[in-house]
């Protein structure tokens, strides 16, 4: 499967990469911002691609239309500004989403956020309520598209080096506080090649299974 992941630089984003880099089922490709970005990549093996979440739909669908898969794993960061969040987080996400409808690249996971669709939930962290508003409303594109998606909603992330174990399940409020990075890495690569996993919700955080486990059990 050849898979885009845009927002390939970030922390999940580059997790995502070098696992599929290890993978005989994938062939990922980095959607990067910056050329000096690149040699990251090249240790790991991975192809790259460098343009904007910024540019004209058109030009982020020319890349696109390249491969079977999207992984979106981009988010402008805490430090830059409600702007520029709904500029990435939400703007950037959109044309991502339309233009791989667009272009029949049917499979498309989402990383996204726990208790996106929690409106009460938004305002309880200072500063974070257009960052779950940009979530939610790119997650409800991603909806009501024609896409074979998955949305994965972990928690507060952390940079443990082990996935461990976790919970997958449709209730936020049943979700932990935290969860590693690399399980949500190891999860895209779990539920990119399940169909089963198509069009459902993901709420995820440390939890008591395996990820294939875990996933079984939300699935069954």
């Amino acid at each position: 499967m050849k898979v885009l992941i845009i927002g390939a630089h970030g922390k999940v984003g580059q997790r995502i990469a070098k696992a599929m880099s290890a993978s005989e089922d994938f062939e990922p490709t980095a959607f990067i911002r910056k050329e000096e970005q690149q040699p990251i990549f090249e240790e790991m093996g991975v192809n790259t691609v460098v343009e904007s979440l910024e540019n004209t739909p058109e030009a982020i669908g020319e890349v696109i239309k390249n491969y079977d898969a999207v992984v979106f794993s981009a988010g402008s960061g805490g430090k830059t500004g409600d702007d520029k969040t709904i500029e990435i987080d939400l703007d950037g996400a959109i044309k991502s989403i339309n233009q791989a409808d667009k272009h029949g690249v049917k499979r498309f996971v989402m990383i996204s956020a726990s208790h996106s669709d929690d409106r009460s939930y938004w305002g309880k962290v200072d500063g974070m309520k257009p960052y779950y508003t940009a979530k939610h409303y790119a997650d409800l594109e991603l909806k009501r598209s024609t896409l074979d998606y998955t949305i994965l909603r972990p928690v507060t992330l952390t940079d443990n080096d082990e996935a461990g174990k976790v919970i997958m399940t449709s209730n936020p409020d049943k979700v932990n506080s935290k969860i590693p990075r690399q399980a949500v890495a190891e999860t895209v690569l779990e539920v990119l090649k399940d169909s089963k996993t198509y069009g459902k919700v993901i709420e995820m955080s440390k939890g008591d299974d395996e990820i294939a486990e875990a996933l079984a059990k939300f699935l069954s």
